[in-house]
């Protein structure tokens, strides 16, 4: 059964969806390392799941300033996610093959995001945001 309301929106978003699959990928790709690896890779896949993660909670907000600042804070885990598979790749702990799936996924989900921002401050520009909860 699938439950809809407006504060579920943001599970139409194709931004949304492929950081699910990128959280997801980076959970396949990391949660079977080494023992002294866990807690690297733990953050790894953390970082990557907070991308989806602040994408709905700004959805959610309502509010156009908000929603930004979240989306923001999502380029943020962009930047340290992307940093931790840099990092597990020139420590060769992860193959050429995984680090491409990765760095595939994620450049095609940032540009993405980069493109919703850069709508939204549009709107925000021309004032063109209604945050009531009335369906039209």
């Amino acid at each position: 059964m699938e439950r809809k309301n407006i504060n579920r929106g943001f599970k139409q978003l194709r931004v949304w969806k492929d950081a699910v699959s990128l959280y997801v990928l980076a959970y396949k790709s990391f949660s079977s390392v080494p023992f002294e690896l866990k807690k690297v890779a733990a953050n790894s896949i953390d970082a990557a799941h907070s991308i989806s993660r602040n994408i709905a909670e700004g959805y959610c907000r309502r509010s156009l300033k908000e929603y930004l600042n979240h989306l923001n804070i999502s380029l943020g885990s962009f930047g340290e996610f992307h940093s931790c598979y840099e990092s597990f790749r020139q420590a060769n702990q992860i193959d050429d093959e995984v680090y491409e799936q990765l760095d595939e996924l994620h450049y095609k989900v940032e540009n993405e995001l980069l493109k919703l921002i850069e709508s939204l401050q549009k709107k925000q520009g021309t004032q063109d945001w209604d945050d009531s909860f009335l369906c039209k």
